[in-house]
């Protein structure tokens, strides 16, 4: 069985449950399968070892040469029956994975079960006057929602009926929660200045130069879709309150933005997670409020978030909890691009192109060495240097790329082809004419950039892509020969980072490299943000690792921890720190091993720790750099602390110590307290 045979067999089958992507069918009613489907099918279970007696149904996918054993024990007894278990089986890659839902409270369900089997089967006709009365009492208008257990029942419920013995009967009474009614949705809208965060980070990231189409799925009162329009980007929205006739159209992005966490109706949230993504051509942005136990606690509860004092729902979430609930929902993998705001792909070679972007150092080209002299002897040569700029193009791109450029990646190939002939022999020839160092660190970092996305494609455990860019695969074949050298060194590296020897050693060597950091020896290594790409690639994959669950470094956040035993991240966010003194307002720590991000605001302007020997953390060529350092030595004498070290202390204490000394800081300068004038500036 290959993947054209089988494409082939599903194409020809009638009977099952049809979907756009699959065909569902029961194991009773294989006898309506090509013959060798029938036999394939089971030889399949029995090679990955899974009894018959532990799967019902079938998922046969119509596009990929893959199939799912699903369990539904209860497929004849309850009229919706529950998912206990799937196993998807990767005929293409010969990969299986094992899903179990036993102990979920939301598990997948099942509708229009006579269409799983056959008509001959004595249980079609009940499963048929099943689904007449779901569809007439309105229940299957939205599909979106209905295939999980609880948001069925509440769908039930709302329509005015409930289940008894898995029939519908309507409800004499209906008890509605009346105050959801009370809760005023409309004061969620906030009125923008500026572009909102999630629009912020596409952006950043190039996605509103114009070359797609945008979707704003809850654009409140419009501030970002002027902003877009302003610069002409073909953008949309639409909004139940303040655009509800807008008309909901498809687009290559959709922004879900700060949506989920304003609607208190579980069902709808769910609807409107699922509506956007059923716009999305390209990727979708969704963005959340983020808030840890103690923020919370200061509001009312209310169902599974609380009221605040406007009597605004708000459902504050947790980074990895909403990550995990929008993987549930959209079975996709997701991508945190910053604290509450994630990418989901539905075009996985724009998800490539993206991730491959986030981990691709781009280097600003100096000068290039100018070719030596030259004998008339070589011809080719003598042309190089006459078209000079032409040539120094095409050598520009070769170090951006790591490689020879195919034709399509230099926009003048034509031109240098018609002089010289073939890339790679303009290439030979170049390699001759300028000095090869900057080339060979050229392929050096691309290849390194390439090991890191890959590394951090295995740590999220995501699924293998299908296709594969173009790009992707020349920088593939030239870097390393093929995928699966290139994948096996990225597990390599990945599993490198729980070696803490390892770690110790490459956080000794990061400090003998970067322009400025700090080594607490077996502790930690603290570096500024902005030398994350000069560190070595296992430091490079270890900060990778902890980046991927918080989202890429905003401008608020200045320092990082590399916690060398503990398997920790530290992130740190001062006032300003380009003061002599900043203080630090936010403390970020990632726990790689637990999966989990704590967030610590320092509201409490007394509690916040000051940045102590600020010149460890700058470059020696940064202006302040001499002034910083002569000013730490001097305030560690009068605080009587070590200048060069990390030391801990919080703002009172500080400004104690500062105090009984009788002296003030006044930016580089420390005072006397006789001496002041004005008043003290931190």
């Amino acid at each position: 069985m290959d993947k054209e045979l089988f494409s082939r067999l599903v194409a020809q089958i009638t009977a099952g449950k049809h979907l756009p992507e699959a065909i569902y069918l029961h194991k009773d009613a294989f006898t309506a399968l090509p013959e060798v489907l029938q036999k394939f099918i089971p030889a399949v279970g029995q090679a990955v070892n899974l009894p018959e007696e532990q799967w019902d149904l079938v998922k046969l996918f119509k596009k990929e040469f893959r199939l799912s054993l699903l369990s539904y024990p209860d497929f004849y007894t309850d009229s919706y029956p529950a998912l206990k278990q799937s196993l998807n089986v990767d005929l293409s890659k010969l990969t299986h994975k094992i899903i179990a839902y036993h102990h979920s409270e939301n598990p997948p369900i099942l509708h229009r079960k006579e269409t799983m089997v056959l008509e001959n089967n004595p249980y079609y006709e009940q499963f048929t006057t099943i689904t007449q009365e779901g569809e007439n009492a309105g229940l299957y208008e939205n599909t979106r929602i209905i295939g999980f257990k609880r948001t069925w029942g509440n769908l039930i419920r709302k329509h005015g009926y409930e289940l008894v013995d898995g029939r519908l009967f309507r409800r004499s009474v209906l008890t509605d929660e009346a105050s959801e009614d009370n809760i005023d949705r409309y004061k969620t809208a906030l009125v923008r200045h500026e572009l909102s965060a999630p629009m912020k980070s596409l952006a950043k990231h190039s996605f509103l130069e114009g070359n797609y189409s945008i979707f704003d799925y809850g654009c409140g009162k419009g501030d970002d879709l002027r902003e877009l329009e302003a610069h002409g980007i073909d953008a949309l929205g639409w909004d139940p309150i303040y655009c509800p006739d807008t008309d909901k159209v498809t687009s290559d992005i959709v922004n879900l933005g700060f949506v989920l966490n304003v609607i208190e109706d579980k069902d709808e949230r769910l609807d409107a997670l699922l509506s956007a993504w059923e716009l999305t051509e390209k990727f979708l942005v969704v963005s959340v409020m983020l808030a840890n136990e103690s923020y919370i606690a200061h509001f009312t509860p209310y169902k599974d978030g609380v009221i605040t004092s406007r009597n605004t729902f708000q459902k504050y979430y947790a980074q990895s909890e909403i990550k995990a609930y929008l993987e549930r929902n959209l079975q996709e993998d997701v991508i945190a691009a910053a604290p509450g705001i994630f990418y989901i792909f539905k075009d996985k070679l724009e998800e490539q192109q993206y991730l491959q972007k986030k981990y691709t150092r781009h280097h600003v080209w100096k000068q290039l060495t100018s070719p030596s002299p030259i004998e008339a002897r070589d011809k080719a040569k003598l042309i190089i240097t006459q078209h000079q700029e032409l040539f120094d193009q095409f050598w520009n791109t070769c170090l951006e790329l790591g490689r020879i450029p195919a034709h399509d990646e230099f926009e003048q190939s034509d031109d240098v082809r018609q002089l010289i002939g073939s890339h790679k022999k303009i290439f030979t020839l170049l390699r001759e004419l300028f000095d090869t160092t900057a080339f060979e660190q050229a392929e050096q970092n691309r290849k390194e950039d390439m090991l890191l996305y890959f590394s951090m494609g295995l740590f999220e455990k995501r699924r293998p892509y299908t296709q594969q860019p173009e790009s992707l695969k020349r920088d593939i074949k030239a870097l390393f020969g093929d995928y699966k050298t290139a994948l096996n060194l990225a597990t390599e590296l990945l599993f490198a980072i729980a070696d803490t020897d390892l770690i110790h050693e490459q956080c000794q060597k990061a400090y003998q490299r970067l322009p400025a950091s700090l080594l607490n020896e077996g502790h930690s290594l603290i570096f500024h943000k902005d030398y994350i790409d000069d560190l070595p690639l296992l430091l490079r994959v270890y900060v990778g690792a902890g980046l991927q669950m918080y989202g890429e470094l905003d401008e608020s956040i200045d320092l990082i921890k590399v916690h060398i035993t503990s398997g920790k991240l530290t992130l740190t966010a001062y006032d300003d720190f380009e003061k002599s003194v900043p203080f630090l307002v936010e403390r970020i720590k990632i726990k790689m091993a637990d999966q989990d991000i704590d967030f610590f605001d320092y509201v409490d302007e007394n509690k916040r720790p000051p940045l102590l020997n600020r010149h460890l953390y700058i470059p020696v060529e940064h202006p302040d750099y001499k002034k910083q350092l002569s000013f730490d030595r001097r305030l560690a004498k009068v605080l009587e602390i070590d200048a060069a070290q990390e030391v801990m202390i919080r703002r009172v204490e500080f400004d104690i110590l500062l105090s009984s000394s009788q002296k003030y800081i006044h930016r580089f300068s420390i005072k006397h307290v006789s001496d002041q004038i004005t008043s003290p500036e931190n």
